[in-house]
């Protein structure tokens, strides 16, 4: 456990931080799909709304049975739309949920890899103080044998 081992973990880490924040991004641009795709569905079915409202009732009053075929076809080609556009939220939801639990998965690394230096840091710390704490004991012995032995004190 030395500042090597720091040095390489800090590489891993930006790695990871990197890739996180392009997860990141992926999220963000897969929510941005799916709530287009939603707002799309969401437009197509008022707008079903809206020609059955403004439609159905001119037919009910005066209408050729052309016409009231053409509108029958139209409102099936909506429905069709409608469902498709169904199919196509539904997937982009799918879409950002694997973002998502990707995105979970990156900064669950980082946070990992982020705890981990930290333990070598305070490893490293406890050994250096170890170190520094046998040297002042060692220091110390030295300096109280001379000064309990009169003999050293001469040859000092």
């Amino acid at each position: 456990m030395n500042a090597n081992n720091l040095q390489v973990l800090s590489i891993l880490l930006e790695r990871a931080e990197s890739e996180r924040d392009e997860g990141l991004k992926l999220m963000r641009e897969a929510e941005a799909r799916a709530a287009q795709a939603r707002a799309q569905h969401g437009d197509l079915a008022q707008y079903r709304s809206d020609y059955q409202q403004r439609w159905g009732q001119q037919f009910a009053d005066r209408g050729t049975m052309d016409i009231v075929i053409c509108y029958q076809n139209f409102g099936g080609k909506l429905d069709q739309a409608i469902t498709s556009q169904t199919q196509v939220a539904s997937y982009a939801e799918q879409r950002l949920e694997q973002a998502r639990a990707r995105l979970q998965e990156l900064e669950m690394r980082v946070a990992s890899i982020s705890k981990l230096m930290e333990r070598r840091r305070l490893d490293i710390n406890r050994a250096s103080q170890r170190q520094e704490q046998k040297a002042t004991d060692e220091q110390a012995a030295r300096a109280s044998l001379s000064a309990s032995n009169p003999y050293m004190r001469l040859s000092a």
